[in-house]
Order: structure tokens, then sequence, then C-alpha cells
């Protein structure tokens, strides 16, 4: 039972098979990847042209033609990855001051608003950050927008395939390095253009589509590959300079014809730079970080599915998130007044469970200073029951010293009746001797103390001599008001 309670029911089973797709205007190619022990082993593959377009087309009617060809080819896979066509994407750049990740996610907010012609909430939008000196970051921004996302969801929802990854091809075929000097100018030869993709220093800094340079002449492929050159090298002009000096490799992919002819121009344009230009003619060893097949083709649609089969995330990740269940439910039969009553309801289930989680950080801290007074608390309550048990035997009131406090009170201050000895016995009689310079003041002494509240039976017991005259009396104390009189 408790095996069972350990199971992670929300976490999703890592994929072991799937299919990549990339779509190249009307050219759809995929390929199915399975992942056994450590490597990878295609399936199947194939390579259709789309008769409908899948942007303005129904949906069902281009997911049935995409499940067509897949079933031609005995494809039976549902996950899919997508490389989206690169003139879709829209680009733009900024560089990024050193910031706390929260501030520099709201920078990177402002940036995309200035950046973009259209409002940022009908894009879905990625970034990738280039190092430069001192912290700051050159930070590219590539989007899609979402009249363009959805209906492809929606044709491949007819297919019966199930997206995990909406991308592009050339961040795949050539992801970002990580040392300042492993910066790459990569071209990719589409249908009818060509992408072009600088990446240094960790992130991709530069993220270019030229459309109309590629086409077809008869049964002929033809390549515009001098303006090519000429705008590959104005894009590298562009660059910062700390990012431009770390680019040391042209890598061209595409048909090996086109490819080369394009080589040679990139080989006259960049001689001055002293850039190595290299056209790819399969991947390298270990390049995913899985052994691959030795005659794969280098294809987006295989990169791309590898990457992710392999644990590596797409540099731009531009598939929605996924809606949890209950938001699906909600949008589906949630009315507006009943998604009124739920907002409501929950927003009052939140303030109650606030509340009690607050109820709880309080009686935690309560709990706490507690723990730290407690053996401070018992030592006193100890030491207060100590008191109430000999209080009794204890008189709070210093009576003695009220006592002498009213006698002095009672003598002249100019020292005319002095007080040698003073006698308190039980608490209530009191015998003092002294010298008086003379009867009148003595007697003026007495009356002051007779004439004091709580003092009583004020009794001469000797005189002797004049002046000066020694004399004894005693009184009684009852009462005595510690105020003077």
């Amino acid at each position: 039972m408790e095996n069972i309670l350990k199971i992670n029911f929300g976490a999703r089973r890592r994929l072991m098979s799937l299919l990549g797709l990339s779509l190249d205007g009307s050219r759809l190619e995929g390929v199915v990847l399975r992942r056994t022990n450590g490597s990878l082993r295609i399936q199947q593959n194939f390579s259709a042209v789309l008769s409908l377009d899948p942007l303005t087309a129904a949906p069902e009617l281009v997911g049935r033609e995409i499940r067509n060809h897949l079933e031609a080819a005995g494809i039976r896979e549902r996950h899919c990855t997508v490389c989206l066509p690169l003139k879709w994407v829209l680009t733009a750049s900024t560089e990024l001051p050193v910031l706390p990740e929260a501030d520099a996610v709201s920078l990177l907010h402002i940036e995309a608003e200035r950046g973009f012609p259209s409002d940022i909430t009908t894009l879905q939008m990625a970034d990738s950050r280039c190092a430069l000196a001192e912290g700051k970051k050159h930070v590219t921004f590539a989007a899609v927008s979402k009249s363009q996302i959805e209906p492809l969801i929606a044709v491949l929802t007819a297919a019966k395939l199930k997206p995990v990854s909406f991308s592009l091809g050339l961040p795949a075929l050539q992801p970002p390095g990580d040392g300042p000097q492993n910066g790459v100018l990569a071209l990719a030869i589409g249908e009818t253009g060509v992408g072009l993709q600088i990446t240094c220093n960790g992130g991709v800094a530069a993220l270019r589509g030229f459309e109309g340079v590629a086409g077809s002449e008869g049964s002929r492929r033809v390549l515009q590959a001098g303006a090519v050159a000429r705008e590959a090298r104005i894009t590298l002009g562009q660059l910062p300079a700390e990012l431009r000096a770390g680019v040391r490799q042209v890598r061209i992919f595409g048909p090996p014809d086109l490819a080369r002819q394009l080589a040679d121009e990139m080989e006259l344009a960049c001689e001055p730079l002293g850039l190595n230009v290299e056209v790819v003619g399969g991947y390298r060893p270990n390049e995913f970080g899985l052994v691959i097949p030795q005659d794969a083709a280098v294809s987006a649609a295989f990169s791309l599915a590898a990457r992710r089969l392999a644990g590596q995330a797409p540099v731009f990740e531009l598939l929605p998130p996924r809606p949890t269940v209950l938001e699906q439910f909600s949008a589906k039969y949630a009315s507006g007044k009943l998604r009124t009553i739920a907002t409501v309801v929950g927003a009052i289930v939140a303030i109650i469970a606030a509340l009690f989680l607050f109820q709880q950080f309080e009686l935690m801290r309560l709990r706490s200073q507690w723990n730290a007074m407690s053996a401070k608390v018992k030592e006193l309550s100890a030491l207060q029951d100590k008191i109430q048990r000999y209080q009794p035997w204890d008189d709070t009131t210093i009576r003695g010293l009220t006592i002498l406090r009213q006698m002095t009170l009672a003598f002249p201050e100019n020292g005319s009746v002095t007080a040698k000895s003073i006698e308190i016995r039980n608490g209530n009689t009191v015998t003092c001797s002294g010298t008086a310079s003379d009867y009148g003041a003595l007697l003026q002494t007495l009356s002051q103390l007779r004439s004091t509240q709580g003092v009583s039976s004020v009794t001469v017991e000797q005189i002797r001599g004049k002046s000066p005259m020694q004399f004894t009396f005693d009184f009684q104390c009852g009462n005595v008001n510690g105020g003077q009189q």
C-alpha cells in the first residue's frame, strides 16, 4: 500500500520513440526514431508534398491528408516534434544588463513589446541569451503568431498526433556552443529560402530567413548564393564586436550541390574574416550523446527528435503550455455564470485557507517563543510559590525604617534635641534616649511626636540636668503613616 501511495501519478512517462516532422513550405518530412540502450534507431521516414495549406484549409482535411501519408509509410507513432518554417518566425534582439531574474523577465517583456510589431499576447515567444562582458547578455527573441500555432495544433490533432515540441530546425541542427570562441554561422537551404543563424557564447545571437533566394527551374534547383553570402556578411557585421569576434566557422546544411555552391560564395565573402567554411555531410560522433546510425541523413526533423529523446531541451520552445484537465473542463463546460460562481467559491476557499495558514504560522511563532521562555517561567513560578509560602514571615512594610523616619520628622532641624539611642521592641514599643538644649525644646519635640498618627502613650521616663539635659522617653507605635504630618 505504501508503494502505491509513493507513485507520482502526475509525472509524465518518458518517451522512448518520437516522430520528427519538419514543415517547409508545402513539403513535409518526417522520421520515426526509437531510443534503445543508449542508441537511436531509425524505424521509418517519409517525405511528402501537401496539397492543402495547414494555415488556411480546414484542419480536418489537412489532418486527413497527413494521416494518409503516415499510413502509407507504415507510421503509427503518435507523439511528434515539429520544426516550424523559419518564415513564420518574428525575431528581435536587445541587451540585458545585470539584473535579478525577476527584474530581467520584466525588462525582457517590455523590450519584446517594443521590438515586435504586434501585441505580444498574440505571440508564442521564446528567447536565447548570449553572454557578454561584465555579466551583460545579448538576448534574441523568437516569436510565432498564435494564429499560426493554433491551426497547426488542430491539424495535428486531426491527424491523430500529439505534439510534444514546436521549435526551429536551425537551432536543432546547430545548437549554441559554450565557449567564447565556438561561434558558428549556420546556413540551412530550404525549398524557397535560406535560414541563417549565428550562435556564440552559449546562445543564439542572430536568426534570419532569406525568402525567394532558392527555387526551381524545371527539374533543376537554383540558388542565389551571392545574395545569401552578402546578407550573411551584413548580419555578421551588425553583431556586437565581442560576439562577432567569437565566430570562427561557417556550417552549411542542405542539398550537396547547392551547399557546395553556397560554400564557394561564403569562402570568398568571409576570406577577410578568416572563417572556416564547412559543408555538413553527416552528424558528428556522439553529437546527441547517443549512438546514431552512421548513414543517418542530416535533417531538421531528425535533429529535433533526436535531441528530445536525448533529453536536450530545444533552444526555442514554441509549443504553448498544455492546459490542465481542470482548465480544459472549465473551458469546455462552464458557462459565464458558472465561471463567476466558481471564481467566487474559489476565492472564498482561498481566503479561508489563507486564514488557516496564517493561524498555523502564528501558533508556530507563539510556540517557538514559549519554548524559548518556558525555562525562565518555570523558575519564576517556583520563586513566586516560595514567596507566597513564606510571606507571612516577612514584613514588607519596613516598619523599623518607617518609625525612624517619623521620629526624625518630630525632632527639630536646628539640632536642639538629638537622639543617642533608639530601641524598638516587639515592633511597637520604642524607647529613645538623648540630649536637649533646654526643657522647652524637649517639650516641643514630645508634642510633635504625640501629634504623629499611630503614636500613643508618649511617656517621659527620666530627665537629668538642665542645659544640656539628658532624657529618656518611650511610646507605642500602631499604624504609622509614612507621610509627613
